[in-house]
């Protein structure tokens, strides 16, 4: 796969951005926590700077960039987000630490431009028995940095300061733009006509989703585990202090133990991506998932919740996996973008409904309490998920007989 020339840049591109993300959350997060003295609703209104763009701007986002040049748009993006960066720098250093909120916000949005841009590129130029693979190596640069990402953060956070992490950050930015900037130049007919109507390309983008029952049933089961990960999204700094008595910053082991399982489980779904189907992937991740959320919500020991986080991001794979590739095999070339921009907003308009509600449901109720309703919520996913299992074991009949 790292042969193809658009997967090993795009991925390399990634490799950047993923670092930089990583920086700047960690360094935001524990900037915002010391200076509101762990305020539950502050940290919460991190994750819902981070994912709120996703949910305002996804759809938007996917109908452009079945218009416009991908690679154009990736290049444009990344160089954005870097000159932000150092723009909120400024106003950190004027004293003004909601840029911080304001900057992430932006460079969030500009991402619902560029992520479906690679996407459109991936479709068009892997070859459809490898795109599960693809998506698992995806998947295995993300759980890489699960890994490093948060010793990183951290340690440039405590080591330099807000400052350091900010203008590392930018650099990364721009380093992948300019990456991406290597890719081939975009072919005309990879470009929507620019005079077509846009509302028109919307609306035909959300008739094309209700029209295909796989891109249906993924809908329905993105809002209910969006809902479960947005509620326990925040309170992991939680789990840390209160539930096993650590400090915030011991976060990042738990953190980086869950990313290390990531990798293994991303690495064996690349080596069995041609012999299982998709949706099976999806469901198994769910309920794995389901338990070991009720379990780290219930567990008062150090050694139990890190396996629980071992568990879970071995199977997380699964999940990410499953997704990606339903979606791009259920999805002609033209509507990637759209389909894209429809489906995930219901997944992060739900996650930022839960998150926005995390702080006040712990205050509330209790931590153990808003952990095992997102377990439920999991394992409803999994039964929603059910007429995409059914047509799986309809198909392996068919071709029985």
């Amino acid at each position: 796969m790292l042969t193809n020339r658009y997967v090993r840049t795009i991925l390399l591109s990634r490799v950047l951005l993923q670092l930089g993300i990583w920086i700047r959350n960690f360094a935001i997060l524990l900037y915002i926590s010391d200076i509101t003295h762990n305020n539950p609703q502050y940290v919460s209104l991190i994750s819902v700077v981070e994912t709120a763009p996703i949910f305002i701007f996804a759809f938007i986002g996917g109908t452009f960039a079945d218009r416009w040049r991908p690679k154009l748009t990736m290049v444009w993006c990344d160089f954005i987000s870097a000159i932000t960066v150092f723009i909120v720098l400024l106003a950190v250093l004027s004293g003004s630490w909601y840029a911080l909120l304001v900057g992430t916000f932006i460079s969030a949005s500009l991402s619902q431009f560029s992520q479906p841009s690679a996407m459109k590129l991936y479709k068009k130029n892997v070859p459809a028995d490898g795109l599960q693979g693809v998506m698992a190596m995806s998947q295995s640069l993300v759980a890489i940095f699960m890994v490093l990402g948060p010793a990183i953060g951290t340690f440039i956070y405590l080591k330099y300061g807000i400052e350091a992490s900010l203008i590392l950050t930018g650099v990364l930015f721009l380093g992948s733009s300019l990456v991406l900037t290597s890719l081939p130049k975009d072919d005309e007919e990879e470009v929507s006509s620019g005079s077509s109507n846009f509302l028109k390309e919307l609306t035909s983008g959300l008739r094309y989703v209700q029209s295909n029952r796989a891109l249906r049933t993924l809908s329905l089961t993105f809002g209910v585990t969006g809902l479960a990960a947005g509620l326990v999204q925040p309170l992991a700094i939680f789990i840390a202090i209160e539930k096993l008595g650590l400090s915030k910053e011991s976060l990042q082991w738990f953190m980086m133990a869950n990313g290390a399982a990531m990798l293994i489980g991303g690495i064996v779904i690349m080596g069995i991506a041609k012999k299982v189907k998709p949706q099976f992937l999806l469901a198994t991740g769910l309920l794995v998932s389901a338990l070991c959320t009720v379990g780290v919500g219930a567990s008062t020991l150090v050694s139990v919740t890190l396996i629980l986080q071992i568990v879970s991001g071995l199977f997380y794979p699964c999940i990410h996996v499953g997704i990606q590739t339903l979606i791009m095999r259920n999805t002609e070339g033209p509507f990637m973008g759209r389909v894209g921009g429809a489906i995930t907003p219901i997944f992060m308009g739900m996650m930022l409904i839960g998150m926005a509600l995390s702080g006040y449901l712990k205050d509330s109720t209790s931590l153990f309490t808003v952990y095992v309703w997102s377990g439920c919520l999991l394992f409803a996913g999994v039964v929603l998920l059910g007429p995409l299992l059914r047509k799986k074991q309809a198909s392996a009949k068919q071709q029985a007989m």
